[in-house]
């Protein structure tokens, strides 16, 4: 019997592993994050000289990793290295700031906003509270209309550093928001005042579902004002675990399975835990078991700005990274788990992915650890 268990304050489960001999290990198919946005993660420790060799090896991410535009690094190493950065530099937004943001500010903005009615209540007190915090921009909640907006006020054209700063803030107020109400907060759009890095402008969209406008006057969030009077679901008790779980529960959006990408994908991840034949994770089966036809199913799925072959691909990356980093499992076994006829293709669609061949990719995987 395979083991599962719960991973973040989305309820998702996933595989422990397992001593029992002969069970086919499900797959673990959580999204993958790129390279750059290690790089972005990076900056203000590389502004301030700390060393990054022994907080990378902590984090379990590869230096020569690094050096791959195309590489991509599993949630948890992510959120690994924004916590050990937090706790060597004392400063939860990784140097990027002019100031130290001291590790608890987070926590305490949270305490306050919990204790308030409704949405707009708890923004307002969050964001009272981090301008005692913050000098390089100055946060606030404008409603012009129908329309509210988080933005973001400081220099017209910040640094690299303090762009990526006021990228994260946001991405934590969207993700905070979310859990708070309980529910998916839907953008009308976000603002930044810098142009995205090179490969980034599609993961902003796909981070923020909403979308994402470079070289604006001001870092900002958009969003009905309506929702503003969402009540506050999270009560303290709630909010131990969430505490307890970040950032890893903000890695990557805070996200219902209520979208038709989302359920291709579940459709897709149990397909894939036994793969039998080309079949059972085609377009035709997976339309089947959603109760449409196919043709229906690839017009909605456009309509969402994807596609069943990207959906079916993102998931065989993200499974292939992690057996590469994570299992004993051969190239060749790997290939076979997740479908590919033979192990060139699956040798041509990684090295597509990611820039680098599978072997390649878990050598400098292993080079991380010491191996």
């Amino acid at each position: 019997m395979v083991k599962t268990f719960r991973w973040g304050s989305q309820g998702m489960e996933y595989p422990m592993e397992t001593s029992e001999p002969n069970v086919a290990r499900p797959i673990d198919a959580r999204p993958t994050i790129p390279v750059f946005l290690v790089h972005q993660i990076l900056l203000g420790a590389r502004r301030l000289a700390v060393p990054l060799d022994p907080v990378l090896r902590r984090a379990g991410i590869s230096r020569a990793l690094l050096d791959s535009p195309s590489a991509r690094v599993t949630q948890t190493q992510c959120a690994n290295l924004m916590r050990i950065l937090r706790r060597v530099m004392r400063d939860e937004f990784w140097g990027l700031l002019g100031r130290p943001v001291r590790p608890g500010t987070y926590a305490l903005a949270c305490r306050a906003m919990v204790g308030e009615a409704t949405l707009g209540q708890a923004i307002r007190a969050g964001l009272a509270h981090y301008r005692l915090h913050i000098d390089d921009f100055v946060p606030r909640l404008q409603v012009r209309g129908e329309v509210a907006s988080l933005r973001l006020f400081g220099q017209a054209l910040p640094s690299e550093p303090v762009a990526f700063a006021q990228s994260t803030f946001i991405y934590q107020a969207f993700g905070l928001s979310s859990w708070l109400t309980g529910q998916t907060l839907p953008l009308r759009g976000v603002d930044f005042v810098r142009p995205p890095v090179l490969g980034m402008g599609g993961e902003l969209h796909r981070m923020f579902d909403a979308p994402a406008h470079a070289l604006q006057q001001h870092t900002a969030l958009h969003f009905d004002a309506r929702l503003l009077a969402l009540p506050v679901v999270r009560d303290d008790t709630g909010l131990a675990t969430f505490l307890a779980e970040a950032p890893g529960n903000l890695v990557l959006r805070y996200r219902e399975d209520d979208s038709l990408r989302e359920q291709v994908r579940n459709q897709l991840c149990s397909r894939l835990r036994n793969v039998q034949d080309a079949d059972a994770t085609s377009l035709e089966t997976v339309a089947d078991a959603l109760g449409m036809p196919a043709a229906t199913l690839r017009r909605r799925l456009w309509e969402e700005d994807s596609s069943f072959q990207a959906i079916k691909d993102t998931i065989r990356r993200d499974v292939a990274i992690r057996d590469l980093e994570t299992s004993s499992l051969s190239v060749q076994e790997i290939a076979e788990r997740l479908g590919f006829s033979e192990p060139s293709a699956f040798h041509r669609a990684f090295k597509k992915w990611t820039g680098v061949a599978p072997g390649e990719y878990r050598r400098r995987h292993r080079a991380a650890d010491g191996d």
